[in-house]
């Protein structure tokens, strides 16, 4: 055992020289990296279910037309008659003036009296055949047919058609004479009068026989060309319009509401 001392020293010297590198280099090596961090396994996402298309809406209901606004009837037009109408004025319209004037309600060589020019105004008798018997500046025939007239008195009715509440008046007077409208309304209605040629109607109200209660005040003397008011009572309301000497021509509208 002696002899191999020697040899055995040199291994522990050789083994802790070894080991002394060891730890040296172990030093002298760089800095190992930070541990990596690894990420679970992950199963494949399923790609996404296609989205089923949006169920096509019903295209909106277009508004229910509205009924247009029943258009308000247009006034009617009232005229006066011409027949089975007394004439006591006239004015002479020759188209071929002057105009003759004769003895007898005929056309003969020998009864010509005498002749009048346009425009004069003329008093009727009496009326035959188409003829015109006058006093008036003369006296005498003189035919119809060149001469303008009307009707003296009348008394024409309004009566408004379904729906209706107004109408358009027109007409004559020549010379003296008085045009008469009836109309029936109620108690609480507006009668509203709009004239456009000719004086103001008056209005009596209904059982006035005496004429005693206008409800415009004055009719053809208040100057007005519009006049609107409530009616006080029931029944037939009588509109009027007079003439003393010349007459007129008038148009107006009568509305009730």
């Amino acid at each position: 055992m002696q002899g191999n001392t020697p040899f055995i020293i040199v291994l522990a010297v050789g083994a802790i020289g070894a080991a002394l590198a060891g730890a040296y280099f172990a030093s002298q090596s760089p800095q190992s990296l930070p541990p990596v961090t690894q990420v679970p396994n992950q199963s494949p996402q399923s790609p996404p279910s296609p989205q089923s298309p949006p169920s096509p809406q019903s295209p909106p209901s277009p508004p229910s037309p509205q009924s247009p606004p029943s258009p308000t009837p247009k006034p009617i037009m009232i005229t006066p008659s011409q027949n089975n109408c007394k004439i006591t004025t006239a004015i002479v319209s020759d188209p071929n003036p002057p105009a003759n004037v004769r003895s007898s309600p005929e056309v003969t060589a020998t009864n010509l009296l005498g002749t009048l020019s346009n425009g004069t105004y003329i008093t009727v008798t009496e009326e035959q055949n188409g003829w015109f018997k006058i006093n008036n500046p003369v006296e005498g025939w003189i035919s119809k047919s060149i001469t303008e007239s009307s009707c003296s008195e009348i008394t024409e009715r309004i009566n408004f058609p379904p729906n209706g509440t107004s109408a358009r008046v027109t007409g004559r007077i020549i010379g003296g004479g008085s045009h008469e409208y009836l109309l029936k309304a109620s108690a609480g209605q507006t009668l509203t009068l709009s004239v456009s040629e000719g004086p103001l109607p008056f209005v009596f109200i209904p059982n006035d026989p005496n004429r005693q209660t206008d409800l415009t005040g004055g009719g053809h003397y208040t100057g007005l060309d519009n006049w609107s008011g409530t009616l006080p009572t029931t029944g037939d309301y009588l509109l009027v319009l007079d003439s003393h000497f010349r007459g007129f021509t008038y148009d107006f509208v009568v509305e009730v509401k």
